[in-house]
C-alpha cells in the first residue's frame, strides 16, 4: 500500500490477518509510530515490515516493553528510513533474533551506534546513514556473525519475497530485490557525526560487499586490514579526516568498483595497477598531500638539490615556452580546419576500422565515429559497412520519420528509453532508441552501444546503422525487426506461440547461439553482453535471430575471462553467482540464453510472481520436473505431439547443462552452437554430465 495518500494510524483489527507475512505501508502520511509498532507486533507471521517514510518528526520509540518476548520473531526485513525520527536507536531491536534487514537512514536519530547490534545472530545488512549519531565504530560490529563467517552467508534464506523489496536510500538506487539473498552485504554509517578510528577487526567482515563510512569526523590511518575485505564492491570513507597514505594492499581488492577518499588529509602516492587504474580522479581530490596518477608527480627529490639543474632552469623555460607555443598553433590550426570539415561532412568514408577511445570520441577518418558523446552536435552519423539503403540522413529526416517522436510509432521500450519505428521517404525502416532518464546511466548505455555493435558485425547481431546526439537525447539508430522481439511472440501477443511451431523455435535457438558465439569467441575484444533474455532477441520478417540491445555489455580483452562490475540484468535470467561476486562472466551469459532455450521449450516466462512459489521460477520448475520424472510435461502444450519429442529432449538437456548452479559445469556458447545444430542430425547432443570436446 506505499505510495499512496493514506494518514491517521494503523486500526488495532489488522491483529485479524494472523498469516499476514508482507507489508509495505512506505510513502504514506500515517502517524503514531508507538501505537503503529504495539499493534503490529500481534501479526506473528510477520516477515517483512517497511514503514518508511511515515510518521514525520515522531520520537521513535525505544521502550523495552513496546515488544513483548513474541512480538515480531519472525521479521527479517524492517524498514523505518526517511520518517525523521528523533530519538535513538530503539533497544527493543535486539529481540529481533532473525532480523536480516535494517533501515533506519534518514532520520535525526542520536546517541551512540549500539554496541549490541553486533549481537544481532542473521544482520548482514545496516543503513544508520543520515542521522546524528556520535561516537565511534563500535567493534562489536565488526563481529557480526553473517558478515564474518561463510557458514552465515550459507543458510540466507534462498526463497523469493511475496512482493519485491524496494531500498529505497541513494546508497542502492532504488533497486528491487526479490529475494532477501540478493541484497548486498552492507553497513551504511555515512553523514553522521562518528569520530575516531576505524578498529583494525574491521578485516573480519569477510562477507561484505559494501561499506560507506563517509561524511563523519573518523580520523586516524586508514586500516590496512581493510584489504581482507576480499568481497568489497564499494568503499566510501570519502568527507572525513583520515591521515597517512592509502594502503597499497588495497589493490588486491579485485572486485572493488566503487572506491572514495576524497576530501582527507591523505598523503603520499595513490597506489596504481588494478582496480585503482579504474577509479576516476574525484575519487582522490581534497587531498592536498597525496601525489602520483593525475596529480604533482611523486619524487623524493627536492627541486634544490640539483645546482646544476637550478642554473640551467631560464635555458629550459624557454625552450619549454617555444615548445608550447609551437603546440598550441599547430593544435589551433588543426582545430580550426576540423571544424570546417564537420560543417562540410555528416557520413565519413569507408575506411579500416580502429580502436577508439570513446570518452573522447571524435571524428577520425579510419574509426568511421564521430562526436564527442557528451555533446549535442545534431550530427547523424552512420555506419557505412551496416547501412545498405541509407547513405545520408539528416536529424530533420529522423524526426519526420519518426512524426517527431510520436506515441503511435512506439514499438518498445527499455530501462533507458523507448524503440520508435522510422519509416524513411524511400520506404526503409529502421528502429530509433531514444535514451532517456539519468543522466549517468543514458550515458553508460550509450557508450556501451555504441562501443560493442561498432567493434561486432555478424548477421546474428542487431546491426546498429549510426546514432546522433540532439536536444539533450541520445539517439541510436538500428535495423528494423519486423517480427519484433521473441518475447512477444511466446507471452505477449495472442496465439504467438502457437504459431511458433518447432523448427521456427529451433532455428531462433540456433541464430541467437552463433550471435552469442561471435560476441565470446570471435570479435576482439569479446564482449559480455550481461542482458540476455528473449526480450533482447529480435526476430526478422523469415524469423531470422537477432541478438539485441548491448546497454550493459562490456568488452573484455582475449585473455580475461571477466569484467567486474556491478549486479545487473533482468530478474530470471541472472546467473546465480552474480549475487555473490558480481562478476560478469562469458559463463554468465551462458546461464542467461539457458533460460531463454527454456522458454522456448516451455512457453513460461523464466519469473512468474504469482504463481505458487514451487513453479515460481522456471528453472527451478524445470529442474525439479526432471528429478521426478515428468520431463515430458515440461513442453509447451502446442508442441506435443507432432512428432518432434526426441529433438526437444535433446534440446532440453543443453538448456539443463547451461543452467547449472556451477558455471565451471557450463558448456561454452561454441559447444551450444555444435550441439543446436546437431539435433535432428543423426549426430546427437551429448546427455547432462558428458564432456563435449
Amino acid at each position: 500500500m506505499s505510495l499512496n495518500h493514506l494518514t491517521g494510524e494503523i486500526p488495532p483489527q489488522i491483529h485479524a490477518l494472523q498469516s499476514l507475512s508482507f507489508l509495505s505501508i512506505s510513502n504514506n502520511t500515517l502517524t503514531n509510530v508507538t501505537s503503529a509498532i504495539r499493534i503490529l507486533t500481534g501479526c506473528k507471521n510477520l516477515s517483512t515490515l517497511i514503514l518508511s517514510k511515515n510518521f514525520y518528526n515522531e520520537s521513535l520509540p525505544g521502550d523495552d516493553g513496546l515488544v513483548d518476548s513474541e512480538g515480531f520473531q519472525n521479521l527479517q526485513i524492517l524498514g523505518l528510513g526517511g520518517c525523521q525520527f528523533s530519538g535513538q536507536v530503539p533497544s527493543w531491536l535486539t529481540k529481533l533474533q532473525k532480523l536480516e534487514v535494517l533501515d533506519l537512514s534518514v532520520n535525526n536519530l542520536t546517541g551512540l551506534v549500539p554496541s549490541w547490534l553486533g549481537n544481532l545472530p542473521d544482520l548482514f545488512y545496516l543503513d544508520l546513514s543520515q542521522n546524528l549519531l556520535s561516537g565511534n565504530f563500535p567493534v562489536e560490529l565488526t563481529g557480526l556473525p553473517r558478515l564474518v563467517r561463510q557458514q552465515g552467508t550459507d543458510q540466507v534464506d534462498q526463497s523469493y519475497l511475496e512482493l519485491p523489496v524496494f531500498v529505497q536510500p541513494e546508497n542502492v538506487s532504488s533497486l528491487q530485490y526479490n529475494q532477501v539473498s540478493n541484497l548486498p552485504p552492507a553497513i551504511y554509517l555515512n553523514g553522521n557525526n562518528l569520530s575516531g578510528n576505524i578498529p583494525i577487526e574491521i578485516g573480519q567482515l569477510k562477507r561484505i560487499h559494501v561499506l560507506d563510512l563517509s561524511h563523519n569526523n573518523f580520523s586516524g590511518s586508514i586500516p590496512n586490514t581493510i584489504s581482507y575485505l576480499t568481497n568489497l564492491e564499494k568503499l566510501d570513507l570519502s568527507g572525513n579526516h583520515f591521515s597517512g597514505e592509502i594502503p597499497a594492499s588495497l589493490g588486491n581488492l579485485h572486485f572493488l568498483s566503487s572506491f572514495s577518499v576524497a576530501n582527507n588529509n591523505l598523503q603520499g602516492p595513490i597506489p596504481a595497477g588494478g582496480q585503482f587504474d579504474t577509479f576516476p580522479n574525484a575519487s582522490f581530490e581534497g587531498n592536498s598531500g597525496l601525489c602520483g596518477r593525475f596529480l604533482r608527480p611523486c619524487s623524493n627529490q627536492s627541486p634544490t638539490t640539483n645546482p646544476s639543474a637550478t642554473r640551467k632552469s631560464p635555458k629550459r623555460k624557454i625552450i619549454i615556452g617555444l615548445i608550447l607555443g609551437i603546440c598550441f598553433g599547430i593544435g589551433f590550426t588543426v582545430s580550426v580546419v576540423a571544424f570546417w570539415i564537420f560543417s562540410k561532412r555528416r557520413i565519413l568514408p569507408k575506411g579500416d576500422a580502429e580502436k577508439t577511445d570513446l570518452d573522447t570520441l571524435s571524428y577520425n577518418s579510419n574509426s568511421g565515429l564521430s562526436t564527442e558523446f557528451g555533446k549535442d552536435t545534431s550530427i547523424v552519423v552512420l555506419f557505412p559497412d551496416n547501412t545498405k539503403d541509407v547513405k545520408d540522413l539528416t536529424v530533420s529526416e529522423l524526426l519526420k520519420a519518426t512524426d517527431n517522436f510520436n506515441q503511435a510509432n512506439i514499438v518498445g521500450c527499455g530501462g533507458f528509453g523507448l524503440v520508435y519505428k522510422a519509416t524513411l521517404t524511400n520506404g526503409t525502416q529502421l528502429a530509433i532508441k531514444k535514451l532517456s532518464g539519468d543522466t549517468g546511466l543514458m550515458e553508460r548505455e550509450f557508450k556501451a552501444e555504441v562501443e560493442a555493435l561498432s567493434t561486432a558485425q555478424h548477421e546474428n547481431l542487431v546491426a546498429l546503422q549510426g546514432y546522433c546526439v540532439h536536444g539533450g537525447f541520445r539517439l541510436l539508430i538500428y535495423s528494423y525487426m519486423e517480427n519484433g522481439s521473441l518475447d512477444y511472440w511466446l507471452h505477449e501477443k495472442p496465439d504467438g506461440a502457437a504459431q511458433l511451431d518447432w523448427p521456427t523455435r529451433l532455428k531462433i535457438a540456433q541464430g541467437a547461439s552463433c550471435g552469442l558465439a561471435y560476441m565470446h569467441q570471435i570479435c576482439e575484444p569479446h564482449i559480455v553482453h550481461r542482458d540476455i533474455k528473449s526480450s533482447n532477441i529480435l526476430l526478422d520478417e523469415n524469423f531470422k535471430a537477432h541478438v539485441a540491445d548491448f546497454g550493459l555489455s562490456r568488452l573484455i580483452l582475449p585473455y580475461r575471462t571477466h569484467v567486474t562490475t556491478e549486479l545487473v540484468g533482468t530478474l530470471g535470467y541472472i546467473p546465480p553467482e552474480y549475487s555473490q561476486s558480481w562478476i560478469a562472466t562469458l559463463r554468465g551469459d551462458v546461464y542467461s540464453f539457458g533460460v531463454v532455450i527454456l522458454e522456448l521449450l516451455t512457453g513460461k516466462r523464466p519469473m512468474e510472481i504469482f504463481k505458487p512459489k514451487v513453479s515460481r521460477e522456471l528453472v527451478g520448475w524445470v529442474q525439479q520436473m526432471r528429478n521426478d520424472g515428468k520431463q515430458d510435461e515440461i513442453f509447451d502444450p502446442v508442441l506435443c505431439g507432432k512428432g518432434f519429442e526426441e529433438d526437444m529432449l535433446q534440446v532440453l538437456d543443453v538448456a539443463c547443462m547451461c543452467v547449472n548452479q556451477n558455471p565451471f559445469k557450463r558448456p561454452t556458447i561454441t559447444e551450444v552452437v555444435d550441439w543446436l545444430h546437431d539435433i535432428g542430425s543423426k549426430r546427437q547432443a551429448p546427455k547432462e554430465g558428458q564432456l563435449y570436446k
